[in-house]
């Protein structure tokens, strides 16, 4: 009888699922689709006073970012969100699975149902993309498209008779992609159609152009008008904006330059996590004459774009995640290959338990990445508290300011709090509907501003980083912390507490469910079970430094 396989590619939308519940914030890189999914849905999209409109309710025009993103992918987001209003009132739950289980499929009628079990396995064992894969970075909306574009191109390796167009179909979603979202595609476009037309000898005329040309076409047809709408600015292509930018202008070195080989040496050993997939199993797909050639059909181009991908200065593992899933579908032929044989050999039979082990020790490590990731967002954990933690003054409005950090680190317009509704028809509605709000928030970064008495007055609480900059008479309501790195500690040496007291004589709230102090007295627990017993005095602590003051004002205006 032959093994379901719907139970191990449930366990990809289960994983991500769980991710998000531990860790439902969104940090900076993430901040504008997600703020625009907010206004799309809460605000709707106007159809005159548009300029207006958008200048007194979305977010992108105060904000705008060093260069404009794209509206696509949070526009039909919000689209696929609006029916689960009514059942949720919870805007962290609105974000994105990415199409994983296509690309298993095709990896199943590729290589055999085996390894379609092992890609689920491997794919849900990892941590970055079921970590992001529902976090709104474009990179993510960019892998729908990848994971498509790579099934298509496996299927026309493994449906021959089908091929022209397949291979046309990769490239057209690949090129749409690109054009709308993330730019490096482009490479992979090139890479994947240059070893087609070796390879697979695709015409130029029936393949090539139809598929460049339509996906061009489609992709500025896609954001052109549609984000020249948003930004008030026409003719806009923002992923031509940015590529400009941070390409040709060469500011994205302003962010960091790594070395060539980082993506070889480090980003990729990262993604994929399990040692076992890159250092046994996709040698043995390659070795295997049954898997040799479907194997190479992937992994040339897929490595080849991270080749040339690799003489851009600024590097970061969400540029190549692309190729993530098609590298563990080839490493899910060769684990298929060894699982087949356990019986045959005790070589084998070793191989396949390494590999179990290997897979769970994954799990392990992606579990334990996730309660440490959980840690980064000390800014949405601020306002999450300040909502629902902590006693308030009677007052029919409160004013609130986030800083640099907090904005940085979870703050969205989700976790806001409205006593009324939000939704606005034009711009005179919208200042009744601020007038009637119970709580309102400040996120200015003038620095004049910052330096003026007046400006902090109005406010009766601040979410800082540093309370020192914050002019006015202020008390620490209540510190969140957040991951501070990870410290071995030898035989002998005693952990600090992972959260120490930092009110120095302030009132400190009472808080209800604070995070931080949850996984800090879970990883405590832990050593006490284990430390001893098992690792022979030898322990990670996990530090915890204060990242986000609370503050109340002492003198508020009443």
């Amino acid at each position: 009888m032959p093994i379901p396989t719907w139970p191990f590619y449930a366990l990809i939308p289960a994983v991500t699922l769980l991710h998000l519940f531990v860790s439902p914030y969104t940090k900076v890189e993430e901040s504008f689709n997600i703020q625009a999914i907010h206004d799309i849905l809460v605000h709707g999209v106007p159809t005159n006073n548009v300029d207006q409109f958008l200048t007194a309710n979305y977010d992108h025009i105060s904000f705008p970012g060093s260069v404009p993103r794209t509206f696509a992918g949070a526009l039909v987001l919000s689209g696929l969100s609006r029916p689960y209003l009514l059942l949720v009132n919870n805007g962290e739950q609105m974000q994105l699975l990415a199409a994983l289980i296509a690309f298993g499929r095709s990896v199943q009628r590729a290589f055999g149902t085996s390894a379609g079990i092992w890609f689920a396995l491997f794919q849900a064992s990892q941590f970055h993309i079921m970590y992001y894969a529902s976090r709104t970075l474009p990179n993510m909306f960019a892998l729908i498209f990848s994971n498509l574009a790579l099934r298509s191109l496996l299927n026309g390796v493994t449906l021959p008779w089908n091929g022209a167009k397949s291979y046309r179909l990769s490239l057209y979603l690949l090129t749409t992609a690109g054009i709308v979202f993330r730019s490096e595609l482009a490479i992979l476009v090139g890479t994947i159609t240059i070893y087609l037309f070796v390879t697979r000898r695709i015409t130029i005329t029936g393949v090539i152009i139809p598929a460049g040309l339509g996906g061009v076409i489609i992709g500025l047809f896609c954001t052109v008008p549609l984000d020249s709408f948003f930004w008030q600015s026409f003719p806009l292509w923002p992923e031509w904006t940015a590529f400009y930018y941070n390409t040709i202008q060469g500011h994205s070195a302003d962010w960091g330059v790594s070395p060539w080989h980082y993506y070889y040496a480090n980003a990729l050993p990262r993604l994929l996590l399990n040692p076992a997939t890159y250092a046994l199993c996709i040698p043995v797909a390659l070795l295997n004459a049954s898997t040799r050639k479907q194997s190479l059909d992937l992994l040339v181009p897929l490595l080849s774009f991270v080749g040339v991908y690799s003489f851009l200065p600024h590097k970061e593992w969400r540029f190549i995640i692309y190729i993530i899933p098609g590298l563990t579908g080839i490493a899910a032929a060769g684990a298929s290959w060894i699982w087949n044989r356990r019986a045959k050999s005790v070589v084998y039979a070793a191989l396949s338990l390494a590999l179990v082990a290997s897979m769970l020790l994954s799990f392990a490590a992606s579990t334990t990445i996730l309660a440490l990731s959980s840690l980064n967002y000390p800014g949405g954990a601020a306002l999450d508290i300040l909502h629902h933690g902590i006693e308030h003054p009677q007052k029919p409005h409160l004013n609130v300011y986030f800083d640099n950090l907090a904005c940085q680190t979870g703050v969205t317009r989700f976790l806001e709090s409205h006593s009324s509704p939000q939704t606005v028809v034009d711009v005179l509605e919208a200042q009744d509907t601020l007038s009637r709000k119970a709580w309102s928030y400040d996120k200015t970064e003038d620095p004049s501003a910052l330096l003026d008495p007046i400006f902090w007055a109005k406010f009766d609480y601040v979410l800082a980083e540093r309370p020192e900059k914050v002019i006015g008479s202020w008390a620490v309501a209540h510190v969140v912390y957040g991951f501070g790195g990870v410290r071995l500690l030898k035989p002998g040496q005693t952990s600090g507490s992972p959260v120490e007291p930092v009110y120095h004589g302030a009132t400190q709230a009472h808080v209800r469910g604070d995070w931080t102090e949850k996984v800090a007295e879970a990883w405590k627990a832990l050593e006490v079970m284990f430390r001893q017993g098992l690792l022979r005095g030898y322990w990670a602590e996990v530090k915890m430094e204060p990242k986000i003051r609370i503050l109340v004002n002492q003198h508020p205006i009443i």
